[in-house]
């Protein structure tokens, strides 16, 4: 049941995506040459949402739909590691012109040459699996 739970969102939030244009190459290419406020102000609004939404539910201590504790993670204070990790993430964005969440959404609006980018990462995540432990954390 869960698994049609998350394929509902997944598509909802695809189709969000696209219609947004937060999907497109274009509107990608013109954020990173600070030409339009467009996908700024989808980053930001879904920034302001996530916060607003994690501060209500560590306030009133909110429970998922399915009525487990929802458990919030602390967080590291290595800001050169965050540095590092969001550099490698925005060349990858802008070399490909998508992160995780369009890469999928590109391939249901019919756009198969992203596979070789979803190839890509999924090769990348597992190379990084076998060097995690050799790897300064």
């Amino acid at each position: 049941m869960r698994a049609v739970v998350y394929l509902v969102i997944g598509v909802i939030f695809g189709i969000t995506m696209y219609k947004s244009e937060a999907a497109s190459w274009f509107r990608i290419y013109e954020m990173f040459q600070f030409k339009s406020f467009h996908m700024y102000g989808i980053i930001g609004s879904a920034l302001i949402v996530g916060a607003l939404l994690i501060f209500l539910i560590k306030r009133f201590k909110l429970k998922s739909i399915y009525g487990e504790r929802i458990v919030f993670m602390p967080k590291e204070r290595s800001f050169s590691r965050y540095m590092f990790g969001g550099i490698l993430f925005g060349l990858g964005w802008a070399l490909a012109g998508a992160c995780p969440g369009p890469m999928f959404t590109l391939i249901g609006a019919g756009y198969s040459p992203i596979l070789v980018v979803i190839a890509s990462a999924i090769l990348g995540t597992y190379v990084y699996g076998l060097l995690k432990d050799k790897l300064p954390h």
